[in-house]
């Protein structure tokens, strides 16, 4: 029978999980420009911070 270790945590789930829980964006505990904030802030928002936002279509 092996031993189960968990894994590293990964920065994005941490940030999904976050906002999940309700916590505030400010939340994050990584350092400014570090990969891993960049990569919790985009968990937390569901998309990688150089995507440009869906804008609404004007379909009649």
């Amino acid at each position: 029978m092996s031993e189960r270790h968990p894994s590293p945590s990964d920065p994005a789930q941490e940030g999904a999980r976050a906002r999940a829980h309700g916590r505030p964006k400010d939340a994050c505990p990584y350092s400014a420009g570090s990969p891993e904030r960049r990569a919790w802030l985009e968990g937390y928002d569901g998309a990688p911070i150089e995507r440009a936002p869906d804008l609404p279509t004007d379909r009649a």
